[in-house]
């Protein structure tokens, strides 16, 4: 008798909490993110209170937060969530375009700050991202970003050090790794990058290691700063 086939392995399940005081919007991030299949909200909250006193027990891995929420600014309350559920990563989920609330979400700890009018698609992918540990932020954020980092400086390599260093000997990057760079800089994800320049997702990684470790940089958003410093005009 021939051995049976293996049955494939079931992808696994991202946990999320939502955090927004708007009921209606709640029940259709629910419903939108319910039919993928991993993906799975297992709380919600209408403020930053009630979220406290339940993250502890669900300890979720994703918090999608919103940020005008009844008391407090959803950035003001990243702290405090981190420290109630350590192991979630907090992603913000606004109307919000002001760069002075994404560099705030950044600076307190969010793993991300995303639109609310983001493709529901996508918005699942970002989720997954973000579980495992990855930066996201809304591409029509990237340039606010990339702003807020200039003008605070960059943790670990400041912008004017990075900028500056390959210039002086011409860019080290190959053609392929510039036009990564680019994507990088609009704030792709590695799918999307793939899906761009036709190659496989495996490529786009090493790219992005290779441009990481030539630059002299530690981060997708260090690099999307040294592309943009690079552009600006003398």
């Amino acid at each position: 008798m021939p051995p049976a086939s293996a049955t494939p392995a079931a992808a696994p399940v991202t946990t999320l909490f939502l955090i927004d005081d708007h009921t209606l919007l709640r029940r259709g991030l629910v419903a939108l993110l319910s039919q993928h299949e991993d993906l799975q909200v297992v709380g919600e909250a209408g403020d930053a209170g009630e979220a406290l006193r339940l993250l502890p027990q669900l300890v979720p891995q994703v918090i999608l937060l919103d940020n005008h929420l009844p008391g407090v600014l959803g950035v003001d309350a990243i702290a405090d969530l981190r420290r109630a559920s350590p192991g979630s990563r907090v992603v913000m989920l606004t109307v919000s375009e002001d760069g002075a609330d994404l560099a705030a979400a950044l600076r307190h700890g969010a793993q991300g700050y995303l639109l609310k009018t983001i493709d529901g698609d996508l918005l699942a992918e970002a989720v997954r991202r973000a579980a495992r540990g990855e930066p996201v932020v809304s591409p029509e954020m990237m340039g606010k970003l990339v702003a807020a980092f200039q003008a605070q400086g960059v943790p670990e390599a400041p912008v004017s050090a990075v900028a500056a260093a390959p210039e002086e000997g011409g860019t080290p990057l190959s053609p392929r790794e510039e036009e990564v760079l680019r994507e990088i800089a609009r704030g792709a994800s590695n799918k999307e990058i793939a899906r761009a320049l036709d190659i496989a997702e495996t490529t786009v990684k090493i790219h992005v290691q290779h441009i990481l470790r030539k630059l002299g940089l530690t981060s997708r958003v260090q690099a999307a700063v040294y592309a943009s410093d690079r552009q600006r005009p003398e």
